[in-house]
């Protein structure tokens, strides 16, 4: 099968500042990969590189195309949705169609239509009088209504309330993803995308540095809120990370045997929050820590 995004090698700089170190992807078709660090990662860098939007080094194919140099055919396979608006203020919803209408040849209008009259969005609305809830449905609208094959989302949902963050993933799901197209994501609400994952990526300094299918995260990484009389025998195992929970320790340990675990106290899976902290931190946290 043949990736939808391959990368070797992908590098790029600013001046002085290595944002992306040589990293490696491979991504396939129907997957929902999300792209997770924090500020300054890479991962910004990474989106441009694969939409054509910025100079780098190394391998990199969308779709089969050297973003470098094929940028207005892959523009005819591949979506975005940014954290800002990029639509004029000025411009009327119904405009907004009309214009996508008429540049994108996979553009569907009925259907954006059909889309928008499940929302309080008007036609003659101008953007400038929308909500930052409106305007995301309605660049959802816009890109939901071209039959692409990636959609690349960069904090898609950033100041958001809950109320139309949730409707924004459900959305995606129900009416946009069909097992066959690529969804690649990335956010700091990691909680909010947990469960409609396939694949997940950390970027630290440029670096991947966790790459794996959420099957198969349950087997390599444990957490354990271990017995108060087994803290010492759990540090000893080497964990991952340490932290106090109601003056409890909570481990979490990667590619250690479940039956080890199992005599330290209470096994449970870690979400993809407490291994980001965990794979961003040095092993121990302290009570400070754990809350920013």
């Amino acid at each position: 099968m043949t990736a939808v995004i391959k990368a070797n090698g992908l590098k790029k700089r600013y001046g002085r500042t290595e944002a992306l170190a040589g990293i490696d992807m491979d991504i396939q078709p129907g997957s929902i990969v999300g792209l997770i660090g924090p500020n300054g990662a890479g991962k910004t860098s990474a989106l441009k590189a694969i939409l054509g939007l910025t100079r780098f080094s190394g391998e990199l194919e969308v779709m089969g195309q050297d973003p470098r140099v094929a940028r207005h055919q892959l523009m005819r396979d591949v979506c975005f949705i940014a954290d800002v608006a990029v639509l004029p203020r000025w411009l009327k919803v119904g405009q907004a169609l009309d214009f996508v209408a008429g540049v994108h040849p996979r553009f569907n209008r009925e259907r954006a239509d059909a889309f928008l009259a499940r929302t309080e969005i008007r036609l003659d609305s101008k953007v400038g009088q929308l909500s930052k809830g409106m305007v995301t449905q309605l660049h959802l609208a816009l890109v939901m209504a071209i039959d692409a094959k990636l959609l690349v989302l960069d904090e898609p949902t950033l100041g958001l309330d809950i109320l139309y963050r949730k409707a924004f993933y459900d959305t995606l799901l129900n009416d946009y993803f069909d097992g066959d197209r690529t969804i690649l994501v990335t956010t700091h609400q990691v909680e909010e995308i947990e469960k409609i994952l396939t694949h997940v990526m950390f970027l630290k300094a440029g670096r991947i540095i966790l790459d794996e299918a959420m099957d198969d995260l349950p087997e390599r990484y444990r957490e354990v809120l271990v017995k108060p009389d087994q803290v010492e025998a759990a540090r000893a195992l080497n964990p991952l990370h340490e932290r106090e929970l109601l003056g409890r320790h909570l481990f979490l340990f990667e590619g250690q045997a479940k039956e080890t675990l199992a005599q330290l106290g209470e096994i449970h899976h870690p979400g993809i929050a407490d291994l980001f902290v965990a794979k961003m931190g040095t092993g121990r946290a302290t009570a400070g820590e754990v809350q920013s």
